[in-house]
This record gives C-alpha cells, sequence and structure tokens, in this order.
C-alpha cells in the first residue's frame, strides 16, 4: 500500500500496483500524473527529483505566481539547465535530475535505478564545485521578490480611502489588547480569531513571518494593514495604476531596471543586486521585452508570493478544477492517455 506522507507517497509493500486518483501534495512536487489523476509510486522520484533541483540551484524547476500556472508548467515539462548554478553542475548530476524529472512516468528512473545512478554511487570522487553563492543569490532573488511585492502593497495601503485605512487601523487597536502599538503572536492568533479566521499555529506563524518585515517578531499597525491588503485582496484597478505610478518614476508606462533598483536600494546589500534585479525583471516580465507593464504588474499583485510560502498554500479544490479543466478537451494534446508505452517498475 502507498500511504501519503506530507504530501508524497510511502510504499509499504502490501498492495504493490495499486492506482490512485485523489489531488494531494503541494503544487511544486507534484508529478504530472497527479495532475491526470491517475498514478501510483513512480511520483516518488518525481518529486526527489524536485528536491535535488531546489538542493542544486536554489528554486523549484516549475515556478508561476498560480496553480494555473504551475500546472500548466509541470505539464510543459521544460527544465531550466541554463541559468546559473546549472553551468558550473556535473553532467551526470543533470542527467539524473532530468531523469528523475521524466515526465512519463513509465520512462522515468524507478527508485532503485536512482540509487545506482553513477553521480550517486561516486559521490566522493565527484569534484567539489562550490555552488553556495549561487544558490543563496537565487532565494535572495525570491525573498527580494517578496519585499517588491510587499513595498508594492504599502503603496496600495497609502492609496486606500480614508475610511477603509481607518477601519483597518481600528482592527489593528483592537487587536493590540495591551495597546503598546505592536501584536504579538498570541495577540494575531487571538484576533484572527475573533474576526471569524482560526488558525492553527503554524499558520499564524507563517502569516506573522510574512507581514513582519522589519524582523522584530511582531506587526506594526503599517504591516498589519499592509498585510490585510493583501489577505483580503484590497486594491482596485486604480488604485493598482497609482501603485505602479510610484515605481514608474520616468512615466514611461514601464518599471525598467534602473527604475526597480532604485525603488529596492534599501533592501539591497549585495554585491550582485544588479543581477538579482534582473532576475526579478525576468520573473515577472510575461512577455519578455525586459521591462514591466502595468498588466505584468498587476498580475503580481493580484497573485502568488514566494514559491515557499505557496507551496504550502495550495488550494486542492482549485488543483482539482483545474485538473478538470486540462484534461477534459478530447481534442486538447493533454486528454486521454498521456502514455503508451510502459516501463516495468523496480521497487
Amino acid at each position: 500500500m502507498w500511504i501519503n506522507v506530507h504530501g508524497h507517497l510511502r510504499y509499504d509493500g502490501k498492495t504493490a500496483g495499486q492506482r490512485f486518483n485523489e489531488i494531494v501534495g503541494s503544487p511544486y512536487y507534484m508529478a504530472p500524473e497527479v495532475l491526470r489523476r491517475n498514478y501510483g509510486p513512480e511520483v516518488d522520484v518525481w518529486s526527489a527529483g524536485i528536491i535535488l533541483y531546489i538542493l542544486l540551484c536554489g528554486v523549484p524547476p516549475f515556478w508561476a505566481e498560480t496553480e494555473e500556472g504551475i500546472a500548466h508548467a509541470i505539464v510543459r515539462g521544460k527544465i531550466d539547465f541554463e541559468r546559473d548554478p546549472w553551468p558550473k553542475v556535473s553532467a551526470e548530476a543533470k542527467k539524473l535530475v532530468k531523469n528523475m524529472l521524466d515526465p512519463n512516468p513509465y520512462s522515468r528512473l524507478t527508485i532503485q535505478e536512482v540509487l545506482e545512478h553513477p553521480w550517486i554511487q561516486n559521490e566522493n570522487h565527484a569534484p567539489n564545485v562550490n555552488l553556495g553563492d549561487h544558490v543563496r543569490t537565487r532565494i535572495k532573488q525570491f525573498c527580494l521578490m517578496n519585499k517588491f511585492k510587499r513595498k508594492a502593497l504599502r503603496v496600495v495601503a497609502d492609496k486606500l480611502p480614508n475610511e477603509q485605512l481607518d477601519g483597518l487601523k481600528q482592527l489593528f487597536h483592537m487587536m493590540d489588547t495591551d495597546s503598546n502599538g505592536d501584536l504579538t503572536f498570541e495577540e494575531l492568533k487571538a484576533g484572527l480569531q475573533m474576526i471569524g479566521h482560526k488558525m492553527s499555529d503554524p499558520e499564524v506563524q507563517m502569516l506573522m513571518d510574512a507581514a513582519d518585515y522589519d524582523g522584530n517578531g511582531t506587526l506594526d499597525c503599517e504591516e498589519f494593514v499592509t498585510m490585510s491588503v493583501h489577505l483580503k485582496r484590497i486594491g482596485s484597478d486604480d488604485i493598482l495604476q497609482q501603485a505602479f505610478e510610484f515605481f514608474d518614476e520616468n512615466k514611461t508606462g514601464y518599471i525598467e531596471f534602473d527604475e526597480l533598483r532604485d525603488a529596492l536600494l534599501d533592501e539591497i546589500s549585495d554585491p550582485n543586486n544588479e543581477q538579482i534585479i534582473q532576475d526579478i525583471i525576468f520573473d515577472v516580465d510575461l512577455d519578455k521585452d525586459g521591462r514591466i507593464c502595468f498588466q505584468e504588474f498587476k498580475a503580481m499583485m493580484k497573485t502568488g508570493a514566494d514559491w515557499k510560502m505557496a507551496s504550502r498554500q495550495y488550494s486542492r479544490a482549485m488543483l482539482n478544477v483545474l485538473s478538470i479543466k486540462m484534461f477534459k478537451d478530447k481534442s486538447s494534446p493533454l486528454s486521454g492517455e498521456l502514455f503508451s508505452t510502459r516501463k516495468s517498475i523496480t521497487i
């Protein structure tokens, strides 16, 4: 039998060959056949391949701001081995990752084949290439992306109508039971429960960590208002346009490299800051013209946060709807049987 453990399947040897059809797990680790809702033990190798990819470069191979975008990226299966630090990664390591992330579960490496792979077997003889700086840079890029979005959220909060802003400030003061101007973990949890949002301790802590901009372990009023803007999706197109214009200093209708660098100047203390800014533009810039237009900015503001946060906040119902939508069209190349040739599975 295969038992779900933290979104992955684990074999206990009782019912080999059983198939499953329930969508489970975090989206970044889902194999394409999970979205197809017809899967078995092969998904473990896929998930392990995702983890290996992240360990080697710092980010997941299939990234998007929305659940639908993640699902389509997984099904397309295009893996980036071009950007740093991949040129420094050995060919054997890249081949292992690629074969673990084979979209066809019947030609994907088995668990035994992964364990017997030369890159695994010859780990003591592999060259010692330092990937740490590159991986840290990529992770900082995602953290900085979140800071870019949070800075934009603060601008949106500043543009809110007075009555809306006053309401959020009153809510903050109601939660701040000791009236010291900061919300502790306990005050935030009790306040959320008071207004009908009962959350577990890990969920409250995750929310606290995301909103605590200055990292002092509490939320001041500005941080709370910014968090509320994000949670409630507050902000009309007019307000988002005003926030966009805050970054678009030269009024060209685009946020360009120099403007984004200047806007995040206080956030960056990294010698690779220019590359990090380029990477942020690359990820937000959907049409790849090297700059961020309002629609691209709006898409960033309306959707997910950094991938580590998003991986724990997916909606199972949403992914089920996406699965049905993606595979219901009989004329679609994604519909019907995905794979015609099978390979024997060795466990």
